[in-house]
């Protein structure tokens, strides 16, 4: 919306992109299929949609795949091109890395990585799994980043992180910074449990995670690991060497 309050006032050649029926170039007939998001694109003087499919989960995938298209479209690319091109990107790293089912201690579980750090990041991705496995329970594991973001946005925070099954929370990665007052991992732990919707496992570090994960998690659960931290180096060593007790 605050977009769009700017654009009576641009006078460049505007492209505009989204789900609005307003919009140049419009996604419709969205449906997600686990990781992948099927949908048909409206593009200006062409009678017949694109078919699109990419393999990123998440309604904010279609939109930047929109953006791509848009670019495409300018620059005179074919549509069969672009279709191509969407169908084998594979992604980037840390953007909903899916590592695949793992033995959590007797209990499989499908975990998946993703550098996201901010509330609205959480929230697409956590959007992404509900709507790709609306079956599984969604266990997270997130590590904040940075004491001033903790503390800016600490509610909004609470917020998102309420609406998981399951929630470890990590001591927040500094980044250089110093601690601040009431803007620790512990702070924002008793903020989300203030909430009484989820009640979260503080740690102080995110590989701990791996001796309260087995303690959490059920068969067919949905692991999300999530910040721009040293949580990174944690799911990659869940991948490559599982958990005591499992196989």
């Amino acid at each position: 919306p605050h977009v769009a309050d700017i654009v009576p006032e641009l006078t460049r050649t505007m492209i505009t992109y989204g789900f609005s029926k307003n919009a140049d170039i419009r996604a419709t007939r969205v449906r997600q299929d686990a990781q992948r998001m099927h949908f048909n694109v409206r593009l200006p003087h062409r009678d017949d949609p694109l078919a699109i499919t990419l393999n990123l989960p998440g309604r904010h995938n279609v939109l930047n795949a929109l953006a791509a298209i848009a670019v495409g479209w300018e620059l005179g690319v074919k549509g069969a091109d672009m279709q191509q091109a969407l169908s084998q990107f594979q992604g980037i790293g840390r953007r909903f890395n899916v590592h695949g089912e793992i033995d959590v201690a007797g209990v499989r579980a499908l975990f998946v990585d993703d550098y996201g750090h901010h509330p609205t990041e959480l929230a697409a991705t956590i959007e992404a799994a509900r709507n790709g496995w609306p079956k599984r329970r969604l266990v997270a594991v997130f590590q904040p980043h940075r004491f001033s973001r903790t503390r800016d946005l600490l509610d909004d925070f609470a917020a998102v992180l309420s609406g998981v099954d399951a929630l470890i929370l990590a001591e927040v990665y500094p980044a250089g910074e110093q601690p601040i007052n009431g803007a620790d991992g512990r702070s924002l732990a008793r903020a989300i449990r203030s909430r009484g919707q989820v009640d979260p496992v503080f740690v102080n570090h995110p590989r701990e995670c791996r001796e309260v994960l087995p303690g959490l998690v059920h068969e067919d659960d949905l692991v999300l690991l999530l910040g721009a931290g040293d949580i990174g180096a944690v799911a990659s060593e869940i991948y490559e060497s599982g958990f005591e007790g499992g196989r």
